[in-house]
């Protein structure tokens, strides 16, 4: 048992490390302005997509009932499609560390969800742990706003990141009953086929007039990076951890993301740290773990 909680913890520790990387790569290959966030989201689809097909190849046949297929369509949606596009488009008009800031908001907007679809009470340490998380959102925003600077985060920016926190986040509450039915590979090959086909009528004219030859290499890597690390493998490694240890701890690796985003943007000069950030860093991560400790406490219970 004490070894299978350790999987769960280095599964969990290396997909949020693989994201708060994934931020900072995202936010080079926006910079570049070589690939669009349409065509950028549906090479990902695409390689993801090829990716889990092969591996279940390789696993024994399980069937998916038809009435749950409609069902992965619209998880995928939500959780994919939705969620990766806001931040795609999200990241081109916000900073790097501005966009792993806000992902830290993902475990309040579950805590929100789940008293709406589970019925789980928001206890008095809940409310307060979201107020202070908001509380440095707005710091953010309005220090963002009139931030100068090409570099600057925008207002259309920060919302698109916002959606990207809470649709994933409604993507786990609504589906997690259809995603516990069926393995890891079964529901990922069909939710990013979805995605995949989702895409394509807003990459299809991309995809066939980019330029491939003027993509600089270190934006391939980084592409292949985002395909094989950030989308196949954190997405197989999420489901595997979350199976070893409990939801509370599976949430605070969250908080990995930004400090890694944070160090490696300021360590390549992508971008800076400002006292305003470190403001709206400390009262969202503080207000999320605050909601983190109430909603284990009442597990307890």
């Amino acid at each position: 048992m004490a070894s299978e909680q350790v999987r769960g913890h280095l599964a969990i520790a290396a997909a949020y490390s693989i994201f708060g990387l994934n931020v900072v790569l995202c936010k080079d290959i926006a910079n570049s302005a070589v690939v669009s966030p349409y065509v950028l989201f549906t090479l990902r689809a695409i390689g993801a997509s090829a990716l889990f097909w092969l591996v279940s190849i390789f696993q024994p046949e399980e069937k998916v009932e038809k009435g749950d297929l409609w069902q992965m369509a619209l998880a995928s949606f939500l959780g994919l499609f939705l969620t990766q596009m806001s931040f795609l488009v999200g990241i081109t008009m916000a900073t790097a560390i501005d966009s792993a800031i806000l992902g830290t908001l993902g475990p309040v907007f579950t805590m929100i969800f789940a008293y709406f679809f589970v019925k789980e009470p928001i206890t008095g340490k809940k409310a307060g742990g979201v107020g202070i998380a908001l509380a440095g959102v707005i710091f953010l925003i309005l220090n963002s706003v009139h931030a100068a600077g090409a570099s600057a985060t925008t207002p259309l920016g920060l919302v698109m990141l916002l959606v990207n926190s809470l649709t994933f986040s409604m993507y786990l509450g609504i589906f997690r009953p259809l995603i516990s039915k069926y393995s890891v590979v079964t529901f990922m090959k069909w939710a990013f086929l979805f995605a995949l086909l989702m895409s394509l009528p807003f990459s299809a004219k991309g995809l066939f007039t980019m330029d491939y030859a003027a993509v600089p290499v270190l934006v391939r890597w980084e592409i292949g990076y985002l395909i094989i690390f950030a989308t196949f493998i954190a997405y197989y490694l999420i489901p595997y951890g979350q199976k070893r240890i409990r939801p509370t701890l599976v949430s605070m690796y969250n908080y990995l993301s930004p400090i890694i985003a944070t160090v490696v943007s300021i360590w390549t000069g992508i971008d800076h740290l400002t006292w305003q950030k470190v403001v709206a860093a400390s009262a969202i991560v503080g207000g999320v773990i605050l909601v983190s400790k109430s909603r284990s406490a009442s597990s307890r219970r």
